[in-house]
This record gives C-alpha cells, sequence and structure tokens, in this order.
C-alpha cells in the first residue's frame, strides 16, 4: 500500500469546465488537490484527422481505491466523447503528503 497514491492526468476544454470537475471531484471526496494549469495548445489525431485545440490541464492526486470511481465521474462530467485519463503512480515523494492525500480520499495507510 505504499505506492497507492496515483496522479491522473487530465484536460479539460476551458477553465469553467475545468473548474467544475476539480470541484466535483473534491466534493465527492475522490481527489484530494486538482491543479489546474495554463491553456495550452493540444495536438492530436482524431477519427484519422490531426486537430489541435487548446485546453486546460488538470492533475488529479488520489488512490488507487478511489480509480475506478474518479474516472467514472470524470467521464459523467467531462465534454469529450473520450476524455483523456492517464494513471501515473506516485513511486514516492512526502510522507506526510502522501498521507494527507490518503486521508482527504478516506484511504488511510493505516
Amino acid at each position: 500500500m505504499q505506492n497507492d497514491v496515483i496522479l491522473v492526468v487530465s484536460n479539460a476544454p476551458d477553465l469553467l469546465v475545468a473548474k467544475r470537475i476539480a470541484h466535483e471531484l473534491l466534493e465527492a471526496g475522490l481527489a484530494a488537490c486538482v491543479n489546474l494549469g495554463p491553456p495550452m495548445l493540444s495536438m492530436y489525431r482524431w477519427q484519422g484527422v490531426i486537430e489541435g485545440a487548446e485546453e486546460v490541464p488538470l492533475l488529479i492526486k488520489t488512490t488507487r481505491a478511489q480509480e475506478a470511481a474518479l474516472l467514472e465521474m470524470l467521464v459523467t462530467l467531462h465534454p469529450y466523447e473520450v476524455p483523456e485519463a492517464v494513471v501515473v503512480p506516485v513511486e514516492g515523494g512526502l510522507p506526510a503528503y502522501l498521507e494527507w492525500v490518503r486521508a482527504e480520499t478516506g484511504t488511510p495507510l493505516h
């Protein structure tokens, strides 16, 4: 359970949607923290066509125990047909911070 904290990387089409997603995930106790970055240009291939769009990045801190529920809520809240959701394991960090993430998401280490 030492590496149960995860980072979910996503994005939103604008700041309003990003804030709504962050607020709902935090309110539901599925995330301890969501960082919203400055808008950036995303280039991607969608249905065979190369496209570009300005998006707001989301860095969501949570635990494996909340992963499925968080991803389900993200899909429900997100306006994209297929929103980005990449789960990155957290291999280490400040123990007090990792314990805070666990506590805020209802998954304490003890």
